[in-house]
């Protein structure tokens, strides 16, 4: 007998359904799901002055995870390594997902991708994209 992972979603995800808010976040591009062993699952906020994703990556070692930005695009991707599990260790079930992931979001205009960070903390990474400061307007004396 063999165990299929039920997700009542997956289907209607593929079909492009339920695409992510924050202006088309999460790129449409299905080369995600074709590199991807699995996918890390996020949120989304936007404060004040920043927005901010939060993946969770527990036993994932910083050091094998990869953030960049480019032309529009922070990329996410990584990978959990495999453990060797033997049958005599009394493994039933396995769920937890192993391998490479990778996920793909769009930038808002008005963010300062220079300033980009990432911070790993008990499992969950946080990206930090500060939004670019808005000139204040500046009053002008007209000369006569």
């Amino acid at each position: 007998m063999s165990l299929i992972r039920y997700e009542p979603f997956n289907f209607t995800n593929r079909l492009g359904l339920f695409e992510p808010f924050f202006s088309g976040l999460e790129s449409g591009g299905r080369s995600d799901s074709i590199v991807s062993q699995w996918r890390p699952a996020v949120d989304v906020k936007e404060e004040d002055n920043r927005f901010v994703i939060l993946a969770d990556l527990p036993g994932v070692d910083p050091k094998d995870i990869e953030v960049t930005a480019e032309s529009g695009m922070l990329t996410l991707k990584g990978e959990r390594k495999t453990e060797t599990r033997e049958e005599k260790d009394g493994y039933k079930k396995v769920e937890r997902a192993q391998g490479a992931f990778y996920r793909r979001f769009s930038l808002p205009d008005g963010v300062a991708a220079e300033e980009i960070a990432a911070n790993g903390k008990n499992g969950v990474l946080e990206i930090s994209i500060p939004k670019q400061r808005k000139a204040q307007p500046q009053r002008i004396e007209v000369s006569h």
